[in-house]
């Protein structure tokens, strides 16, 4: 065989296994690795009743969430223990009974075709399930691709295809599984609200239209806030109504690393007979404009966005009118703008075109 015949015949072979390579390649793009099928694997369920009263998730390097059922809330006992968002259990209950398993993807996987399927520690989402001692779920998920959401179930070998999994309902940080309401109360019924903060005392009061007065010091007379804005008023009670915060405070802090003894600003809104008092209080700076905050009444330590934080420390101004309010009245005609009045004009400033500054 002469050497031109030999090149070919490499080429041709390089080519094939080439095609090979590619097409194993993408078929391993949609769940991993080598992939096989076996029949008389029996499919699990994964029927979740609707009573589960425990839920542990552990999502990889995040590590684990535990949500246990008090009475008729959802509290979070670790990594910390809090309040939690009852509406985030709720929707990983409701996709719990969405999931199924359709079809066995590997029997017999290796610990390294698992590591490529993502069910190694770092990737892994591990959801356990309990109605008192008894568990009902105990699941992995690792990849999703085209043949579905991937599943390892507790006492099974093999890895299965499913569907009905929806990661983001799982996989949500820490903070996203807390209560983050801080206050939720009808801004209709509003009738009181006081700010104080550094640049002084704020009181509004309403009636058919919110009223305002302020004062710098707590000895001055507090007086009617110069061209007011009502409107600014209803926007800061819209604002606390539904007061959402940003994250939390580390576990370990203390109102008064934070500035919470000595606030930086204290809001109180009060509802009409007697309905409620809603009391803030802003604190340092956590970082990126965000400040941390508490409520009157709680332990729970809130970092709380910019624009709540920038309305609780606003000065005066923000509650006036915009416009010309605070400027320098216009000059007269032909003064230079700024120029205080009674001084002398420039020579020639003000005369109509071509007249000399002796008036000819």
């Amino acid at each position: 065989m002469d050497t031109q015949t030999k090149i070919i015949i490499g080429v041709v072979v390089l080519a094939v296994t080439g095609g090979l390579a590619y097409k194993q390649i993408k078929s391993d793009a949609e769940v991993g690795k080598t992939t096989t099928t076996s029949a008389a694997e029996a499919l699990p369920e994964l029927k979740v009743p609707d009573d589960v009263d425990k839920i542990s998730v552990t999502n990889g390097k995040k590590g684990e969430v535990l949500l246990e059922k008090k009475g008729d809330k959802w509290m979070l006992t670790k990594p910390v223990a809090a309040e939690a968002n009852q509406q985030a259990v709720k929707s990983m209950l409701d996709n719990m009974k969405e999931l199924k398993v359709k079809e066995v993807v590997n029997a017999t996987a290796t610990d390294e075709q698992k590591k490529d399927y993502e069910f190694d520690a770092d990737k892994v989402v591990h959801v356990i399930a309990w109605k008192g001692a008894d568990k009902k779920l105990d699941a992995s998920f690792g990849k999703s691709g085209g043949r579905g959401q991937l599943i390892m179930v507790d006492g099974k070998p093999s890895v299965f295809a499913g569907t009905g999994y929806s990661s983001y309902v799982y996989a949500r940080e820490v903070k996203s599984w807390r209560d983050a309401d801080i206050f939720k109360f009808d801004d209709a019924n509003a009738n009181q609200v006081t700010i104080v903060n550094k640049n002084g005392e704020f009181s509004f009061t309403k009636g058919e239209k919110w009223a305002g007065t302020f004062k710098a010091k707590p000895a001055d007379p507090a007086k009617p806030i110069d061209k007011f804005d009502d409107t600014k008023v209803g926007e800061l009670v819209r604002t606390m109504k539904a007061l959402n915060a940003d994250d939390f405070a580390a576990e370990k802090a203390t109102p008064a690393e934070l500035g919470l003894e000595t606030p930086e600003a204290v809001v109180t809104v009060t509802l009409k007979d007697n309905a409620g008092k809603y009391t803030l209080k802003v604190g340092k700076e956590e970082k990126e404009k965000k400040y941390f905050a508490k409520k009157e009444g709680s332990d729970v330590l809130y970092v709380i966005g910019t624009y709540p934080a920038e309305l609780a420390m606003a000065p005066v101004s923000k509650f006036q009118k915009s416009g010309d309010g605070g400027a320098p009245p216009p000059a007269p005609m032909g003064m230079p703008p700024g120029m205080p009045p009674g001084m002398g004009m420039p020579p020639g400033m003000g005369m109509p075109p071509g007249m000399d500054p002796h008036g000819h």
